[in-house]
């Protein structure tokens, strides 16, 4: 079997540190350059971090749960690595690209993988008029936030959100309200996967909201636009029988 060309990435903590000397000794370590699969070791955001660098080159990356939150991650062990990666299936993503434009004009472009999100800077509750390919759906909406979620982030902040889970291969966006005060009943929408979706702030100057792709945020926004970025796919490998679709299936069964 040919010998993988590997790099590792630990987040910072211990558990991840402690494992990564260990990793590199036994499978050896190259630049994310040079390599053929990246390894993530840590939880979620350790995996959303070596990801967002897998927008230009999308190399596959494999996770090892050494962090707080695994969703994303494979169990952790020092044997049969190369394996277990020669052996992975593959989860394709597509992210969700973000404009953003605050009070002062100027636009802020970034790319998510898990969502894309609003939400208010004060005690103030947002006032938000939301469209969907071009078409009004919702002249006013009084919430704390709302956020467009891809199915690979269904199951995190969409979730808490009481936002639905989607299967990754469900073509399909959540737009999710985060405690929506009016109209109170509302619960949010399911989206066709290539929609457009527009948000406009009311009265930014009293209300003032952020926006997020991920952790990338803007304050003082005036209007969002989010859709997926078709040319951008990223490609994440899980061990048989625990591919993110499966975890997803299992995840809309717990209670």
């Amino acid at each position: 079997m040919t010998q993988l060309r590997l790099a590792f990435f630990a987040s910072k903590r211990p558990e991840a540190q402690d494992a990564l000397p260990e990793l590199i000794r036994r499978y050896g370590q190259v630049s994310e350059t040079d390599a053929d699969a990246i390894v993530a070791i840590g939880g979620d955001g350790a995996m959303l971090d070596t990801l967002r660098r897998r927008f230009d080159d999308n190399k596959a990356v494999y996770g090892m749960h050494r962090g707080t939150v695994g969703f994303l991650m494979n169990d952790y062990s020092l044997d049969g690595l190369v394996e277990r990666i020669n052996a992975a299936e593959r989860a394709s993503i597509i992210p969700l690209r973000m404009i953003a434009t605050d009070v002062h004009g100027k636009q802020h472009r970034a790319l998510a993988i898990n969502e894309v999100s609003l939400l208010r800077q004060t005690a103030q509750s947002a006032r938000l008029k939301i469209t969907v390919d071009d078409r009004i759906r919702m002249e006013e909406l009084t919430c704390d936030g709302v956020m467009v979620a891809t199915p690979a982030g269904s199951t995190a902040y969409n979730l808490s959100a009481h936002g639905p889970i989607l299967p990754i291969g469900a073509n399909l966006l959540a737009l999710t309200p985060v405690s929506a005060f009016r109209p109170r009943r509302w619960k949010g929408a399911l989206l066709r996967h290539d929609a457009t979706v527009n948000i406009d702030v009311i009265a930014p100057d009293r209300r003032p909201v952020a926006a997020a792709a991920d952790n990338q945020e803007v304050r003082d926004i005036v209007h969002v636009q989010v859709r997926e970025s078709r040319d951008r796919r990223l490609t994440m490998l899980f061990d048989p029988g625990h591919a993110l679709d499966e975890r997803i299936l299992r995840e809309q069964f717990a209670f």
